[in-house]
C-alpha cells in the first residue's frame, strides 16, 4: 500500500524523491509544486473525454474510457519511473484531489516494485496549505521601498548575497511592476505558479529573522500577491530608499535602452493617459530621437507621483527614510542590513 502524506511531509520528500504530477499537461501549466515533473495519466483532450463521460453517463462508463486511453501508456510510465526513483527505489504522486488518478499510478508503481508516496488530498490540498501559511505564519516583515530607478531589486538581490532572507516577488512574476516591467523578461507564470514559487522560498525561512520584500502594488503584471501575504506587507514597516533623480534616471536607460524603441513605444502607449497627451507627444519625439534619458525622466514624474499616492496610504511612522548620494546597490545592502 502507498504512504500517504499530509501536504508539510509530502513537501519534505523533494530533495532525495522524485514528484510525478500525473494531472493533464494543461493543469501542470497552470500551476504546480515547484520541481515536480510532469507525468499526465490523460492528455488534456482524454481528461474532456473522461470528465464528459463521467457526468452524462456515470463513474463506470467514465472509468472504461479511461482504461482503453491508459492501457497503452502503462509500460511508458513505469519506464519513465525507473529513469526518476531513487536509490531507495522510492517515488511520489500526486493528482488534483488524490483521488483516482494518482490511485491508479500508485497501484501501477507498486506493482512494478516501487515504494510509493501519495499527496493526501492532492495538488489541491497542497495550495490550501499554502494559503494557510501564508496567512497564519507570524513574520518579521521589512519592506523596501523608494522611487522607480532606485534600483530595489538589486539591493535587494545583494542582502541576499550579504545572508538576508528576501523574497523577490518581481523575480517569481518574471515582471518588474510597471508599464514597463515586462521588458527583457521571460514570459510570465499564471497565478498559481507565482504564488507557488514564493512559497517555496517562504517556508525555508527562519521566521525569527526578519524578511525583506520590495514594495509592490497588489499586481504585479498580470499575477497578483495573494491577500494573504499582501496584508502582511501592507502592515509593515518600509525601508524608503531616496537617490538623486539624475542616477535614477541613469539606471533606467542603462535598464531598458539596449530592448530597442519598439517595446517601449509599446510601454509608453499603455500609460498614455496617465502621462497625459502632451507629455507622451514629447515621449513619443524623444524615442525617434533616441533620448532615453529625456523619456525617462518624463516618466519619472509620473511614476514618483503615484509612489507618493501609494506612501499616502500608509501611517506616518511606517516610514523610514534612507537618503543615499549614491547607486551602489552592495554598498546600499550593506547599510540596510546594519538596521537589522
Amino acid at each position: 500500500m502507498p504512504t500517504t502524506l499530509s501536504p508539510d511531509k509530502f513537501l519534505e520528500l523533494r530533495p532525495n524523491t522524485a514528484i510525478l504530477d500525473v494531472r493533464s499537461p494543461q493543469e501542470y501549466a497552470k500551476g504546480h509544486i515547484p520541481g515536480a515533473l510532469s507525468m499526465p495519466l490523460f492528455t488534456d483532450e482524454e481528461r474532456a473525454v473522461v470528465g464528459t463521460k463521467y457526468t452524462r453517463q456515470g463513474k463506470d462508463l467514465a472509468v472504461l474510457a479511461g482504461l482503453e486511453f491508459v492501457g497503452p501508456k502503462l509500460a511508458d510510465m513505469v519506464r519513465f519511473g525507473r529513469k526518476k526513483v531513487n536509490a531507495q527505489g522510492e517515488i511520489a504522486v500526486h493528482c488534483w484531489r488524490g483521488g483516482m488518478r494518482s490511485a491508479s499510478v500508485a497501484w501501477l508503481l507498486e506493482t512494478a516494485g516501487f515504494k510509493v508516496y501519495l499527496l493526501r488530498g492532492g495538488y489541491k490540498a497542497y495550495r490550501t496549505y499554502l494559503r494557510e501559511q501564508l496567512g497564519s505564519q507570524q513574520a518579521d516583515i521589512r519592506i523596501l521601498g523608494g522611487n522607480t530607478g532606485s534600483g530595489k531589486t538589486d539591493i535587494l538581490l545583494e542582502m541576499k548575497r550579504q545572508g538576508a532572507q528576501v523574497l523577490d516577488l518581481e523575480g517569481y512574476a518574471n515582471h518588474k511592476g510597471s508599464a514597463f516591467g515586462a521588458i527583457g523578461q521571460e514570459p510570465q507564470p499564471f497565478a498559481e505558479m507565482f504564488e507557488n514559487r514564493l512559497f517555496d522560498e517562504w517556508r525555508t525561512f527562519d521566521f525569527g529573522r526578519p524578511i525583506w520584500i520590495e514594495d509592490e502594488s497588489k499586481n504585479i503584471g498580470r499575477v497578483a500577491i495573494c491577500d494573504e501575504l499582501f496584508t502582511k506587507m501592507r502592515a509593515a514597516s518600509v525601508y524608503r530608499i531616496s537617490i538623486p533623480k539624475e542616477l535614477r534616471v541613469k539606471r533606467l536607460v542603462a535598464d531598458y535602452a539596449g530592448f530597442g524603441s519598439e517595446v517601449i513605444r509599446q510601454a509608453l502607449d499603455k500609460i498614455e493617459r496617465r502621462l497625459g497627451l502632451d507629455t507622451y507627444k514629447v515621449c513619443v519625439e524623444a524615442l525617434a530621437q533616441s533620448d532615453y534619458a529625456r523619456i525617462a525622466d518624463l516618466t519619472l514624474a509620473y511614476y514618483d507621483k503615484a509612489y507618493l499616492i501609494q506612501n499616502q496610504k500608509r501611517p506616518p511612522e511606517a516610514l523610514i527614510d534612507i537618503v543615499l548620494d549614491y547607486d551602489n546597490p552592495a554598498q546600499a545592502a550593506a547599510e540596510l542590513l546594519r538596521m537589522e
